[in-house]
Order: C-alpha cells, then structure tokens, then sequence
C-alpha cells in the first residue's frame, strides 16, 4: 500500500465560466500512473475521500473526485440530470491539461455518479479506458415513469435528499429525507395533490420534482433528450462492469445497458447480489471489483479477474453463479396463466367469468416493500396486503420439486375497466409452507385512455429475478390497480398529474381480470432449471 498525498478544492473551469471544485489523490512515488475520475453530486470528503479517493490511490492510481454543479462548493445552480454531458466532457479535458496526468483514465461511482459515467462515455475518446458502474443506468426517465405511472415515493425522496444536502441539513439529510417523504405522501392521501407533495417533504417547491411532474415519460421530449443517454450506449469503448442488485430501483434500465452492449459485439461484466439502492453490503464487492477492473484495463493486470463474466446470486438457493451472458443460457420462458379460482398453473386456462374488484383512489392499493431509492427493499411478507379486496391472489399448488427461474419476467393481463385510465399491478410472491408471502418482482402498466367495456392487453414488465422456489412452497401473483406511495395514485380522470384536484372527482374503477382461451392473462418466468 503506498502512501497518499491530497490537493483539495482544486478549480475546474468550465465552457460558461462557472467554476466545479475537484479533490486529487496521488500516490506518493508513482509518477504519471492512470486516473480514476469521480464525478458527484454528493459531496467528495468523508466516505468518499477515504473509500474512493484514498482507497483506490493506495493501489497506484490517481484519483480525482469532484463535486457536480450547484453543490459542496462547486458553482453553478443544481440542475440534476442536465449538465452532467457538458460539464463531465470539460472536467475530462481539464484533466488533459495537468502535469500529472498520464494519458489514461477510468470512472467509478454508483447511482449518480455511474449516470455521470454514462453522460460522458460515449465522447470522451480512446483515453477512457474502463467504467466501474455500480446500482445506476445510463438514464433515469424510465425509472422515474415505470411502465408510464409516476414513481412516487423513489422521485420525492431524492428531490427532499439533494434539497437537504445543498442546505443547512446537509449531514442528516439520508436519514430525514426517507422519514420527511413518508410524512408528505400520507398528506397526499388527506388532500394535498401530487405537485405539492414537494411543499410537505422539503417546505418549499424543488424544481427537479416539478420538472419530473411536467414533463412526464415522453421520451422524445427536448428535456429529457439533453438527460438521455442509452441512445449512445452502443458506442462505448471503454470496458464497462456493471454491479446491481435483485431488489435495486435501476435494475432493470441496468441491465437494458448489458444488453444494449452485448448487441454491440462488447463484453461487459455484470453482478447482481442480494441487494437494495441504499444497500451498504455492496459496498465491499462494488470496490473490490471495481480495483480488479482498474488494474487490468489500465494496468494491464488481468490476475484478478473472473474468468466468467456473469455472476449472479440465486436467492432461495443462496449461493452464486457464474454464467457467460444474460440472460443466462437455457434460459425457457414459461407461461403461469391466472385460473378460474384463484388458482394459477402452466396449463391454458378453461371458459370462465372474469374475477373482479374496485380500486378507489382515495382510499388507493397501498404497497408493502418493493424497489424504492432510499429504503430498504428486500422482500416483505405480503399477507396483510393480500387480505385486501381490492388485490386479486392467484396461486400455484405446493411445487413438487424446486424449480429455478432466473431471467427477466414480464406479464400479460387482459382487463376490462369502468374508467378510460386504469393501473396494472402486478407482483411475484414465493409462498412458504407456513403461509408467509414474500414479494419478489413487481411491476406496473398504467393504461389509458380506453373504450368503455373494451377488454385490454396489459404488457408489464417486472422486475428480473434469480430464484428457487423450493418443494412444497407455492408461486403466487398479485394483480391489483394500484401500490402507492411507490406509484402515484391514479386519480382515473387521465388529467395532469401535477394539477391533480384532492377536492374535485376522483373515479372508483371497476375492475374485470379475465383468465379464458379467448384472454388468457399470464406471467411470464424464467425457467432455468428443475431440481428434484
């Protein structure tokens, strides 16, 4: 381990004369040695000064951690998603421009700080030579608008987090943002409308939150074309590891950038554990295998990489594996179609009425658990919930033997709704001997406008799971029309979501999920494996 010598507060010019501040760590007596650039919205000392900077520079590398726009001394106003292309692409040219700069570099961060990787990677040229990604995507629009509802909770809490830490309440600002959300979205349910959820959380309008509320999913839309960058996903050179986590808020746009690499003839290396957003157990393995990159594609070490490049923990059986590709090879996609009964197989369902409920937006489907960014996510029991009338439970005799399913899972639900705008819940639970219900993959679709009496196709994406269902237990799956506060309620009304009126008309919906050879509703899993 070599010993490290820090310049703080270093200023980076940039194109519109404000000025972004940078910390460097060298390690004493390696002249030249390649860089690790750190870009955050964060704050670059503490944590991150000592795991980051003081940690990879112990091994040899320069390492330069610098503070994004509008924050921890950085000038400029916060403006999240927007600048980091422009100001990422200037930091790199700065970095051209020291005496000390050797002619490669690598990037590190999670969640905002690999979108700051993303921003950068396709144009920062052939000296970029490897990404360390951890729980992120290189866009964030469809994790904000998951399958087309407003995610809530996940764009509230972060907005109150960055408000909190650009002000006075910078140091407790991950503990209090989670409690200060929780207390706004009960507000929304007791007559506050979604636009002003912001005034509850943070005492005074954020502008990104607004912003999000404004210009909704479309993804041709000028403000998120500037914020986007999976169009040029493709184009990246670097060599690119990505790390994520079974119950991560990000996981599955993560995985849309695999895939958007391997199409492009790359090679990128993917982990995905046990894990959550605000998860600290991937700490460890997220800088572990973040040195292991570094030190061989900018030093030329190859010692310490796996020889395979997928590497997945199978909960249920709780242990690793390593695999060539995602999805992972042999992978079968089965049908579980929903059954008269509440029942739910493999096999076609026969002629039967449809199951029905009413969702009520004022008294809206709650949620327990699921992805969300700042709380913990792993799998709740769900008992309490499925109790409700207005959620729907079919389920799966005892398995007779285990049954792995590791891949990606979608959904395929015919409805019938009494209001032109309706959600699609749907949720994947492994049901244990004894009756506890835990979530593992949910998603949305949220529908609208239709023709009254029109039965729909509801195609919803979940989350992607690595699992065995072990013999005796049960698969189980949920549908129901709402999960707030993950997902905004919907009002049925299909007016703006910011305008939202808590006193005007909200809609009950009446809601017929038909399961016949003419509308056969389904999950789709993926079949990896029967053990007996």
């Amino acid at each position: 381990m070599r010993r490290v010598r820090l310049q703080r507060d270093l200023p980076v010019p940039m194109p519109d004369g404000v000025t972004l501040l940078a910390d460097h760590y060298a390690p004493v007596g390696v002249a030249r040695s390649p860089v690790i650039l750190i870009r955050s919205p964060y704050g670059r000392r503490g944590l991150f000064g000592l795991l980051y900077g003081r940690g990879f520079a112990r091994h040899g590398f320069q390492v330069v951690i610098q503070s994004c726009r509008g924050g921890f001394g950085s000038g400029g106003t916060a403006d999240p998603l927007a600048d980091e292309r422009d100001d990422g692409l200037a930091t790199v040219s700065w970095l051209r421009g020291r005496p000390w700069y050797g002619g490669s570099f690598g990037m590190f961060g999670p969640s905002y700080l690999g979108y700051t990787q993303w921003a950068v990677a396709a144009e920062a040229g052939p000296e970029l030579k490897a990404m360390a990604t951890q729980i992120t995507a290189s866009q964030f629009r469809d994790a904000a608008y998951v399958g087309g509802a407003f995610a809530l909770e996940s764009a509230l809490s972060w907005t109150t987090l960055t408000d909190h830490m650009s002000r006075r309440f910078g140091s407790t600002a991950a503990l209090t943002a989670p409690r200060l959300t929780r207390r706004a979205v009960l507000s929304g349910l007791s007559g506050r409308p979604v636009g002003e959820l912001d005034l509850v959380s943070a005492g005074r309008p954020l502008r990104f939150y607004r912003d999000l509320l404004a210009h909704h999913a479309d993804p041709a839309a000028p403000y998120w074309a500037r914020r986007d960058f999976s169009p040029r996903v493709a184009e990246v050179e670097a060599a690119v590891t990505m790390l994520g986590g079974w119950y991560d808020v990000f996981l599955p746009w993560q995985l849309e950038d695999y895939r958007a690499m391997r199409a492009a003839g790359r090679r990128p290396y993917l982990t995905i554990g046990p894990w959550y957003h605000v998860d600290a157990r991937h700490g460890r393995p997220s800088l572990a295998e973040g040195l292991a990159w570094f030190r061989a594609h900018l030093l030329g070490d190859v010692s310490a990489l796996r020889p395979s490049p997928v590497r997945l923990y199978v909960t249920g059986a709780e242990e690793w594996r390593d695999h060539p590709d995602w999805p992972v090879p042999g992978m079968r996609p089965r049908r579980w179609h929903l059954q008269p009964g509440f029942a739910l197989g493999e096999e076609a369902p026969r002629e039967s009425p449809p199951d029905r409920f009413r969702y009520h937006p004022d008294h809206p489907t709650p949620v327990i658990g699921g992805p969300v960014l700042l709380a913990d996510s792993r799998p709740r029991d769900q008992r309490r919930l499925e109790a409700r009338r207005d959620v729907l439970v079919y389920t799966t005799p005892p398995l007779r033997s285990d049954v792995e399913m590791i891949g990606p899972v979608s959904a395929e639900i015919f409805v019938r709704s009494s209001t032109p705008y309706v959600d699609v819940v749907v949720r994947v639970c492994d049901v244990h001997p004894g009756g506890r219900s835990y979530a593992l993959s949910q998603g949305v679709r949220r529908l609208g406008p239709g023709t009254p009496g029109e039965v729909r196709r509801a195609t919803v994406d979940l989350w992607p799971i690595g699992h065995r269902f072990r013999r005796g237990h049960r698969v189980r799956v949920h549908v129901a029309a709402g999960a707030y506060p993950t997902i905004a309620r919907n009002p049925g009304t299909g007016g703006p979501l910011a305008r939202e009126d808590p006193c005007g008309p909200m809609t009950p919906c009446d809601v017929e999920v038909f399961h016949s050879p003419a509308h056969p509703s389904a999950v789709v899993m993926p079949l990896c494996a029967h053990h007996g």
